[in-house]
């Protein structure tokens, strides 16, 4: 299944027209703001506005499609923290807001606590570091949610829009490898990854099916500009391989 997923991956867009989508905005080292579902948010200088593809994980953890209620979240990359504040709203059991950014980290757990507050049963850990390695050993993930940065090309030399835009495959690779060889992802976990065609997705894909995932396209949205995003839902038996993911 996998194998036939992979084929029909499309390719990443010609360069000049990843560059080209992906040109940053100047105002990152500015203080923003930016409001979703009613709630308003101050967003820091080096705090990423939510786009369009964040907000694909947003609704659908609001909407219970990506179901938290009860189980144990992982936001990866969790940036302004839309997505930990949702989870804590709709009863997740446990909280782990992730991101290598502190102030990312710092913008998620002001907002988190000025929206969900502190009389809820959620636990909500808001941790710094790279990927998974805050987490301690024996921790197990319901839910796991995931936007990386990334996009194939280099858009910036800016180490702020590099973390965010176009770390590229070197993370995705990091990601997955991370959540098997630490064996992560709880019986019945699920992982929802986001990537466009302005990525590699047939790297991307196929190193999470070697590192024993099983992939599915869970929604694929066209921007009717070249560009093709794919939430992808996967999951991974414990001490599965790549025979037999497939």
């Amino acid at each position: 299944m996998n194998s036939s997923l992979l084929d029909r991956l499309p390719p990443p867009l010609p360069p000049e027209q990843i560059i080209a989508l992906n040109r940053p905005k100047a105002d990152l080292h500015t203080t923003r703001a930016y409001s979703w579902n009613g709630w308003d948010f101050e967003v820091p200088p080096g705090v990423f506005i939510p786009g369009a593809t964040s907000r694909m994980i947003h609704q659908r953890v609001l909407d219970d499609e990506i179901d938290v209620r009860g189980r144990v979240y992982a936001a990866m990359g969790v940036g302004l923290g839309v997505e930990a504040i949702v989870a804590g709203l709709r009863g997740a059991a446990r909280v782990h807001a992730l991101d290598v950014h502190p102030a990312s980290v710092a913008a998620t757990e002001a907002g988190y606590h000025r929206i969900v507050g502190t009389d809820r049963p959620t636990e909500f850990l808001p941790r710094v570091g790279d990927l998974f390695a805050p987490l301690p050993d024996g921790t197990r993930l319901d839910v796991v949610t995931f936007n990386p940065p990334a996009v194939s090309r280099p858009v910036s030399e800016d180490p702020d829009i590099v973390r965010n835009v176009c770390a590229g495959t070197p993370v995705t690779d990091a990601f997955f490898t991370q959540l098997a060889e630490r064996d992560l992802l709880a019986p019945g976990g699920e992982v929802f990854f986001i990537a466009s065609n302005t990525a590699d997705l047939r790297h991307i894909i196929g190193h999470a099916v070697h590192e024993g995932f099983t992939a599915h396209i869970h929604h694929l949205h066209d921007w009717n500009d070249g560009v093709l995003t794919y939430l992808f839902r996967l999951t991974r038996e414990s001490g599965a391989t790549e025979e037999n993911s497939r």
